[in-house]
């Protein structure tokens, strides 16, 4: 998982993410189809699938063919 080296990451963490692969990326996440006004993603090396919800629309016009994300603990 993303989280699993962050300590109490159930209390927060940080999710950066973008269209293009960035230095230190732990996922690549494959757009699949769109449901309820979201979108299923899928990290095809954890065979993981995953709903992001309509507030991806707050950062992009439509929904990005790929995502590439990395999760750190918040300083």
């Amino acid at each position: 998982m993303l989280v699993a080296d962050i300590p109490n990451a159930e209390t927060g963490f940080r999710l950066l993410f973008s269209v293009t692969p960035f230095p230190g990326y732990q996922a690549e996440m494959l757009l699949l189809r769109e449901e309820y006004g979201g979108n299923w993603y899928r990290w095809e090396s954890k065979n993981m699938e995953g709903w992001l919800c309509p507030a991806l629309f707050k950062y992009f016009t439509k929904a990005p063919a790929k995502l590439y994300c990395k999760a750190e603990k918040i300083p």
